[in-house]
């Protein structure tokens, strides 16, 4: 029973861990995409539906362990395959069987929980948070980096040149053929040597 009660326990772990993911994708969405205000209480209803249908898929997997368990009764044989179990496996498979009922009791408790439902979202909302502030710190240290504090500057450049040949330019010179403004602020012509209008000379720059 205590190595059936830590596994219940390790599936308990893993399923919350997968609920709050989902409720911290569903916040992002939510909150960025869609643009609405975040209130615990209105991600609630979602916390709980998620742990319904994390504890749903327990009980769809003890019930096909109790039907491998079945047919495996009395079975000698030599298996065909992996899931081909026989008369020595059963015992596992009764094991798995109380594991994921274990479980799925469990999520089925915490769902009906106002308060743990509640910890499920604050939890998912820090989580939502944190992927947030590190995207905009990101954002704000390429944006905000001089090449001479950048290690990498001398590195990358041949790269971000590459992408100024190969896509920048290409584009701009599309929206001059239309006679639409360009998308770039483009120094004016000089007669330095030229591709798709555009002067070569400063991509050494």
């Amino acid at each position: 029973m205590g190595k059936t009660a830590e596994a219940i326990a390790e599936g308990v772990s893993i399923a919350t861990a997968a609920a709050r993911l989902a409720v911290r994708n569903h916040i992002l969405m939510e909150t960025i995409a869609h643009d609405e205000p975040f209130d615990v209480t209105g991600f609630a209803p979602y916390a709980h539906d998620t742990l319904i249908a994390l504890a749903e898929e327990q009980e769809a997997a003890a019930a096909l362990a109790k039907r491998q368990r079945k047919k495996a009764w009395g079975k000698f044989t030599d298996p065909d395959g992996t899931h081909d179990y026989r008369d020595r496996d059963t015992r596992n498979l009764r094991k798995r069987h109380r594991q994921y009922i274990g479980v799925a009791k469990e999520l089925r408790r915490v769902s009906e929980d106002p308060h743990a439902v509640r910890q499920l979202v604050e939890q998912a909302r820090d989580a939502a948070w944190g992927d947030v502030e590190a995207n905009l710190q990101r954002r704000l240290q390429v944006e905000g980096m001089r090449p001479d504090l950048d290690p990498d500057y001398e590195r990358m450049r041949a790269a971000r040149m590459q992408s100024l040949r190969l896509v920048d330019l290409p584009r701009l010179a599309a929206h001059r053929r239309r006679g639409e403004a360009p998308p770039l602020d483009v120094a004016p012509a000089s007669p330095s040597p030229r591709a798709a209008g555009v002067d070569l000379s400063e991509l050494d720059a």
